[in-house]
């Protein structure tokens, strides 16, 4: 569904996935879903959010289909259907009014497209391409660029090619609050006293 730009979400991802391989060899059994939903909030809620991955994480596993939102604070909901990220407003309200139960999968399918558009078309962060993932007991699909709504009008055949040096670099030292208005290449020295009381070299 539409994702935050945020990308905080990767390492997390693959370090749940690292921990529940190393869990698979452990126990020699598969992982169950509530158990990376465990690892995740654990993980999340030790940093109290600043790790900042807003999460929806599905899966099937012997107990059955499982479909959770995990918040960067650790806290989850467990729901038939979840958005998260910046166009998850308007895929609510798609999910909301269509969503029913025992739905076929290209029902389904179809769905959770037309939400995915709603958060493209009604938000600037949500991204121009529809991806799907199907997840059923006997493995999971990835439909990349399903739809793809947003196309590119132009795109210019050469390509751009700028040569180094056509963006000047100004290099200046931020220490103090007022050295916006320094003349550039002058260095800020503060040994003692107020920002005032600085030496211009």
């Amino acid at each position: 569904l539409p994702r935050n730009p945020n990308r905080s979400h990767k390492p997390t991802k693959g370090m749940i996935a690292s921990n529940l391989e190393l869990h698979r060899m452990a126990t020699k059994r598969a992982s169950r879903v509530v158990t990376a939903l465990t690892q995740l909030k654990t993980h999340l809620f030790k940093y109290q959010g600043h790790v900042g991955a807003a999460l929806v994480l599905g899966g099937c596993d012997a107990n059955g289909p499982h479909l959770f939102t995990v918040y960067p604070h650790g806290s989850s909901d467990a729901l038939p259907f979840a958005t998260m990220g910046s166009g998850s407003l308007a895929a609510m309200a798609v999910f909301e009014s269509d969503f029913k139960q025992d739905m076929t999968e290209t029902e389904a399918k179809e769905l959770v497209a037309r939400s995915i558009r709603a958060g493209i078309f009604n938000d600037l962060g949500s991204g121009s391409n529809v991806d799907l993932c199907v997840i059923t007991q006997s493995g999971v699909q990835y439909l990349r660029n399903h739809e793809t709504p947003n196309e590119r009008t132009y795109v210019r055949s050469k390509g751009y090619d700028f040569p180094p040096g056509t963006t000047q670099l100004n290099r200046r030292n931020f220490m103090t609050a007022s050295s916006a208005s320094l003349p550039l290449n002058e260095t800020v020295i503060i040994s003692e006293g107020s920002p005032e009381d600085a030496m211009v070299m």
